[in-house]
């Protein structure tokens, strides 16, 4: 069996390490796909902490340079950073491992940009990236690989519970006035409201305060909520391995405080999904609870021994786009 995970573990985590260690620790994984891995000092030390090798998409600038990073149990075969600037707003590391029984796996980690204040909430942008990362991914084609990590994004079927969220962000909003440098990482309510519906401000301030208005916040925002780039994905036949091995559970993932959607995903070829065995999002690590590790939850997939012939993937793939 091979275990990943992945996770955002928010701005670097310097100063979350022992938590974060913790959170991973728990799951026991074999691979593990870091997002806003802005800080080398603690990839290595997560690295040793848990006997594992890793490579970096990149040295980051300052801490605003997002940049990814994997470690691994598994022996590295190879990794490649793809930068695109224009077409990816950060890079796309890909790393091969080889598994236990000598057969190798490929995997792709990945942060779509968030650009929320942008028309419906960014995902023309992210839209791009995808099609940049589909064409990156096209040389794996029929073999075993995933793509994970951070996406911004709603699947389709998903739900939004957009009054958590903004009631979240109102309280960050608040947090980052009086601790600025605290705060760093942290969406808040001007991050993602956009500059011309900012005369909404007292309105959305009011509406966590109402459960009515809350209601019709959340239904508002589940329709709002564009879910093309993830619908991309899915038509090229990559399969969402939370969704798959939990039809109904919600499965938030961000933020960890208050979650209130699923943005974090392990997204399988054809070839692996038909060894998927099981998917789930971290709540606590070892008396760690996740809030206090990261904004985001982690999320683990379990690939068995093939369980369905190649026969079988593309039956596999259609069940996941149900």
């Amino acid at each position: 069996m091979t275990r990943i995970l992945t996770y955002n573990i928010l701005v670097g985590g310097a100063r979350r390490i022992d938590q974060i260690t913790d959170m991973i620790r728990a799951a026991q994984p074999d691979v593990v796909g870091l997002v806003e891995a802005t800080n080398p000092r603690v990839v290595t030390e997560l690295a040793e902490r848990l006997n594992m090798d890793y490579r970096m998409s990149g040295e980051a600038a300052h801490p605003m340079d997002w940049h990814i990073a994997l470690l691994s149990r598994l022996p590295i075969v190879e990794s490649h950073a793809h930068s695109r600037p224009g077409a990816l707003s950060k890079p796309l590391l890909e790393v091969t491992v080889q598994e236990e029984d000598g057969q190798e796996l490929t995997l792709f980690v990945t942060h779509l940009k968030a650009a929320f204040r942008n028309f419906r909430g960014g995902d023309a942008v992210r839209q791009r990236e995808v099609r940049e990362i589909l064409r990156l991914m096209e040389a794996k084609q029929g073999t075993p690989h995933a793509l994970m990590g951070d996406f911004n994004s709603i699947a389709p079927g998903d739900r939004l519970k957009g009054s958590r969220l903004l009631r979240y962000l109102v309280l960050q909003d608040e947090y980052r006035k009086r601790q600025p440098q605290e705060s760093i990482g942290n969406p808040y309510l001007d991050f993602v409201v956009p500059p011309s519906l900012r005369f909404l401000d007292p309105l959305l301030r009011a509406i966590p305060r109402s459960s009515f208005l809350s209601a019709l916040f959340d239904e508002a925002g589940s329709l709002y909520a564009a879910r093309g780039s993830m619908r991309l994905l899915r038509r090229a036949g990559y399969v969402d391995s939370f969704r798959f091995t939990n039809p109904r559970a919600w499965g938030f993932t961000c933020p960890a405080k208050a979650p209130a959607g699923r943005i974090d995903y392990i997204l399988a070829s054809p070839e692996l999904a038909s060894r998927l065995t099981d998917c789930y999002v971290l709540t606590e690590g070892n008396g760690t609870y996740g809030y206090s590790a990261s904004d985001h939850l982690p999320v683990v997939a379990e690939f068995g021994a093939r369980v369905a012939t190649h026969l079988d993937a593309p039956q596999l793939v259609a069940d996941a786009a149900t």
